[in-house]
Parts: C-alpha cells; structure tokens; sequence
C-alpha cells in the first residue's frame, strides 16, 4: 500500500473514532511510518488518536508528536491532578496502596516507587489516563519481584500457545534476571498488545524489551 493510501485511510479512521476530534491533528505517513502532529484536547484523547492509526492496515510504527491542549475552563491545578493521580491509583487499579509517589509539573505526572509485579507498574498508569487535566505521563515506577519463578519463559510462551489469536511460534522470547526481550513477526498492532500483555501477566518480572516488527508474514 502507499504511504498517501495509507495517510488518507488515517485520517479516515481519526474521523470515524468518536474519542476524537481530529479537526487540530495533522497526519504524515513515510515508509509506513505514520506521525501525528498538532493537538487534543486530553491526554486519553491523545492516547484514542494513536490507537486509531494503529488500527488501519499497513501502519507500522507511530511517531506521536500531539501536544495536549487542555481546554481553558478545565485546566486543573498541579496539586489538584496529583490529587486526583493518588485517588485513581488507589481505587482503579491493581497496584497496592501506598507504594506509589506521584509528581505533577505544569499537567506532566511522573509515577516512582517499588512494586513487586510488572503488571502492577502498567496498573498504575493505566489508571490514570482519563484524568482532565493531564498532560502526559513518565512511568518511572521500579519493578523488584517479590518472588523468584525459574520458569517465567515457559508460563510466558504456554500463555501464548493458550491465546487462538496469537501465532506463538512466530514470537522469540529471550529471558534474563526478569527482563523479557521479545522478537518476531506479528501481524497487527492487536496481536502485539496480547504478546506485551501475556509477559506483563508474569510473576517475577522486572522488565519488557519489545523488538516485535509489524508486518505479513
């Protein structure tokens, strides 16, 4: 497919996803390349915009370059979205209570601490994209297991084999002191995110290091 098909078939997504108004994003597309640039009312809208591109055939890779332009009758303070940060955190996700610090600097939340599962780190952030106000999120949360499982590439690849949407033997998984370093061919960005989603599932690990190419295979 060319790059202005696919360009022209983004920009048909970003207007068909109802989480966007896509009048401000501006869309280029080199080499299946896609970027977006211009800007969004919200972060979680920022986060809709991309999830729209990947979505459309022939897209393989994203260069995010929206800003997030929280409307003027909405802007929060600093002291308010970590408050509210704090709040999500503790009812909307799966980390443990009090194990997570949050930081806010002009909309910009920065999440550190210590948690046991991997899971838990992608938990915390998770929760917190829908927050107004929110400009963009750094995870800096530090993952120390709590419990040494020899096995963690094989509850990995079973996990693999287990999901019918998944071609387990296309994916390559390399497994040292808790980091997970995947490689392979996938063919949707879907299929990625069940691949990301089945290692972060495991006890025991620290990291992901994602090397997976999109692409027919």
């Amino acid at each position: 497919m060319l790059d202005s098909e696919i360009r022209q078939h983004v920009i048909e997504e970003l207007e068909f996803e109802p989480r966007v108004n896509a009048t401000h994003i501006g869309v280029a597309v080199a080499n299946n390349i896609v970027t977006l640039s211009g800007h969004v009312s919200s972060y979680v809208e920022k986060l809709a915009a991309e999830q729209a591109a990947k979505r459309v055939k022939g897209v393989y890779g994203i260069a995010q370059e929206i800003e997030v332009r929280p409307p003027s009758d909405s802007k929060l303070s600093d002291e308010e979205i970590a408050a509210r940060a704090v709040h999500a955190i503790k009812w909307e996700s799966a980390t443990p209570n009090g194990v997570v610090q949050v930081s806010v600097h002009n909309g910009w939340i920065t999440l550190t601490g210590k948690v046991g599962q991997y899971f838990h780190k992608y938990s915390a952030e998770h929760s917190i994209h829908k927050l107004t106000g929110v400009r963009g999120v750094t995870n800096n949360i530090e993952v120390i297991p709590d419990v040494t499982i020899t096995d963690v590439k094989n509850r990995i690849v079973n996990a693999l084999r287990r999901n019918a949407e998944i071609e387990a033997a296309n994916i390559q998984l390399q497994v040292e002191n808790g980091k997970v370093i995947t490689r392979g061919k996938v063919s949707s960005w879907h299929e990625r995110d069940l691949v990301l989603s089945a290692a972060r599932s495991v006890p025991g690990i620290r990291e992901i290091e994602d090397h997976l190419i999109l692409g027919s295979k």
